[in-house]
């Protein structure tokens, strides 16, 4: 028998919009007479980890604002609303706005020299690659990376071209196991309409870019945004001659990178030679 502490308090809601999706959460659980264990069966998740969700601490994953719609009889799809606004909270601030453009963007193109690009890695790698950073929030660091990449997978997906350096491929972050999984990823994806990966050989030296860039494009004539990432922090880019110069640099890249089919081919020889 689980023992439940259902009376402890709830974070200020006007804190965040995490902490307000908790108390909205635990508002309407305890209105219904629902234990938080009958929650987390319904959204197929642990006590402990509703129990962090309510009171602000976890970022939650859309299935768990997917069940909270279903479950409570009057949200009508209040907590899915809700659950953008929570899962940009795990992000550090500068890098809000970011998360926002990306959400709405109808294409990404991004290059990468080093790692695979957040937008692409599997949960594992994502995890070993922000652990290295000691954060105190690593679990929703995780779950906010991953869940940004649903916008692959909508109804109507934003189209994503990554160009990455062979050196990514053999970069093992975590263990062997964990790059089979994550190249594996790339090969889907590269597999998938109307994605597109590259990879750019080592005996081609690549003089182009040294620092992992994307560019985000968007419907009804909006204009391109240019995202460089670095160290502290990454920055946007929205000037005319700074878009059109990484406009030009990307091209060269895909021009320098083997074609769509001889990258897939190359991901599936590494993952062979060096992972299994």
């Amino acid at each position: 028998m689980t023992v439940e502490d259902e009376t402890g308090e709830t974070a200020d809601p006007t804190v965040s919009p995490l902490a307000h999706f908790g108390a909205e959460v635990r508002l309407d659980r305890e209105r219904l007479g629902m234990t938080r264990e009958a929650l987390g069966k319904e959204a197929c998740c642990s006590y402990s980890l509703v129990a962090k969700i309510e009171s602000g601490t976890q970022v939650p994953p859309l299935n768990f604002a997917e069940a909270c719609d279903r479950v409570f009889p009057h949200a009508n799809g209040r907590f899915v609303r809700l659950w953008p606004l929570a899962l940009r909270w795990a992000f550090p601030p500068w890098f809000r706005r970011y998360v926002e453009l990306e959400w709405t963007a109808t294409s990404l193109h991004m290059f990468h020299p080093l790692l695979v690009p957040g937008i692409a890695q599997t949960e594992e790698y994502a995890r070993t690659v922000l652990r290295a950073g000691r954060p105190v929030n690593l679990e929703d660091l995780v779950t906010a990376r991953t869940e940004r990449q649903r916008i692959l997978e909508r109804e109507k997906p934003t189209r994503l071209w990554l160009v990455l350096n062979e050196f990514v491929l053999r970069n093992t972050v975590g263990s062997e196991t964990v790059m089979y999984e994550q190249l594996s990823h790339l090969r889907d994806l590269a597999d998938k309409p109307p994605h597109v990966v590259q990879i750019v050989p080592t005996r081609t030296t690549n003089h182009i870019a040294a620092s992992p860039f994307g560019l985000l494009s968007f419907g009804e004539g909006a204009a391109d945004v240019v995202h460089v990432d670095g160290f502290p922090r990454g920055y946007l880019l929205a000037d005319t001659d700074d878009v059109v110069a990484a406009n030009d640099a990307y091209d060269l890249l895909k021009a320098t990178a083997l074609s769509p089919h001889e990258s897939a081919e190359m991901i599936g020889s590494i993952m062979k030679d060096c992972y299994s």
